[in-house]
């Protein structure tokens, strides 16, 4: 009696297992757009204090920012909620690897980056400029800037950080954990200047005018804003995700959602500079 209930309990084991891998597999077999589906939400990484990219409310927990709206949209297209999972820019790669999010945005398509995640089509174009309070740099090229006279602040992992690597070697460059800190070291002195993007840089420079004005140094360094998604994602996932991209920054959603952005901070599309053009 003890050899058939043990036997018994050994069966209805093995069949669970079996069971519960063959449900893992089957979850793996589904396209990523069902897996969406039947989860109900999108998850995008979304960045803190990322003006006008991404901000989440404190009290709230809301979102908001351009690339929420365009998660917003796309979510909608898929027929599902928008989940903003907070993350970093030096994590979102991460975060879509593990598959802890499904998209991350805003990602600049840095070649080595393409090891790691599959880029959409580009949803808009941005370029890396300097930020500074000193007029004495502006016209400057990044030739000229890369000199261990100048001390630059970046964010530590993004792609402007990446910009430094490449173009200013040889100046002296201060990397911090947020783009909060690098700010903080240029309000304080301790930096010249602080090289982000163009879109960063007109929101820093209407929330605070002691940061100076926004320079682009020649030559323009413009790069595709993309999407990142799992290298292992199936192409029909791929194929959904460039079209949407593609689709919206032609018929010009992708620069609506942008200037709207902009607008709770006084920026318009008259105020970016002069050759910026976010269809590229």
């Amino acid at each position: 009696m003890s050899f058939m209930k043990t036997l018994a309990t050994g069966v209805v084991a093995a069949a669970l297992s079996l069971g519960a891998t063959l449900g893992a597999a089957q979850a793996q077999d589904k396209s990523v757009v069902d897996q969406i589906r039947d989860r109900g939400t999108l998850r995008i990484a979304g960045i803190l204090n990322e003006d006008p990219y991404f901000s989440k409310d404190p009290r709230s927990g809301e979102w908001r920012g351009f690339v929420v709206e365009m998660g917003k949209d796309m979510a909608t297209t898929l027929g599902v909620e928008l989940e903003v999972v907070e993350s970093s820019w030096a994590n979102s790669i991460l975060d879509v690897q593990s598959g802890k999010v499904d998209l991350a945005f805003a990602l600049t398509a840095l070649p080595t980056r393409a090891l790691s995640v599959s880029f959409s089509s580009p949803t808009y174009y941005n370029s890396f400029v300097m930020i500074s309070p000193k007029e004495e740099l502006k016209g400057k090229s990044w030739a000229e800037l890369n000199d261990a006279a100048y001390t630059i602040a970046v964010d530590m992992g993004s792609a402007q950080d990446l910009i430094t690597q490449q173009y200013l070697p040889k100046a002296n460059i201060l990397r911090f954990k947020t783009r909060d800190e690098a700010i903080l070291a240029l309000t304080t002195g301790k930096a010249d200047a602080v090289i982000n993007t163009v879109l960063n840089g007109m929101v820093m420079t209407k929330k605070n005018a002691a940061l100076g004005a926004v320079y682009i140094p020649e030559p323009v360094l413009s790069s595709p804003s993309v999407i990142g998604m799992n290298l292992g994602a199936d192409s029909t996932w791929k194929g959904f995700v460039s079209a949407w991209a593609d689709y919206n920054r032609r018929v010009g959603n992708n620069q609506t959602w942008i200037v709207k952005g902009l607008e709770p901070f006084g920026v318009t599309i008259e105020d970016l500079p002069e050759g910026f053009d976010v269809n590229g």
